[in-house]
């Protein structure tokens, strides 16, 4: 069972989108900060980020941002965060939040969601990390994706198990659980 006292969150910063996304992300800040778990995002006030970060601080939880300097403007970095971490470069930023996390979520997104995804999951195969992966797949948003990794399996471009790698839920409710079922991470990252 896993000890977690952060969770990594990857998901898009547009804001015009499904009402099921906007909720889930607010209810999975919620359950964070119920939970006594630190949530680390990328460190913008808008989209499904910032929902995520406005409820959990709400609630009175940890919010941990990492924004790049060029983005705090772009992004409206969230200064109301328990703490943001400005750095230079995106690399530094998604190497930062990994660090910060005992686990990743990641819910629907666009390219940065899949940049942030693709190289968590990356570097876990690569036996960088070994910290649980949770793929939120609302409303079947990740369905294209499972037919892409299915697809590069079947041309013996990545393992068939995946299995070990991340996990798969439907729902906000079953992220926590299926985190704490996942085994523990035994080191740190090592990039």
């Amino acid at each position: 069972m896993s000890q977690i006292h952060s969770i990594c969150l990857y998901c898009g910063s547009s804001s015009n989108t499904r009402d099921s996304h906007r909720m889930a992300a607010r209810n999975f800040g919620l359950q964070l900060a119920r939970a006594n778990i630190s949530l680390v995002f990328g460190g913008g006030r808008v989209g499904l980020m910032g929902l995520a970060a406005d409820a959990a601080l709400e609630a009175g939880g940890t919010v941990i941002g990492v924004i790049p300097d060029f983005l705090v403007d772009r992004e409206v970095g969230h200064a109301a965060c328990t703490e943001l971490i400005i750095t230079t470069t995106m690399h530094e930023r998604k190497q930062k939040m990994a660090e910060r996390a005992d686990a990743f979520a990641i819910l629907p997104g666009g390219l940065g969601t899949l940049d942030e995804t693709f190289e968590i999951v990356t570097w876990k195969q690569l036996g960088l990390h070994d910290k649980p992966i949770v793929l939120v797949n609302i409303d079947g948003y990740w369905d294209p994706l499972h037919r892409l990794l299915r697809h590069m399996s079947a041309e013996n471009y990545m393992p068939e198990a995946k299995d070990d790698l991340y996990a798969v839920v439907t729902s906000i409710d079953r992220i926590l659980p299926t985190v704490h079922s996942m085994p523990s991470a035994k080191t740190d990252l090592k990039n």
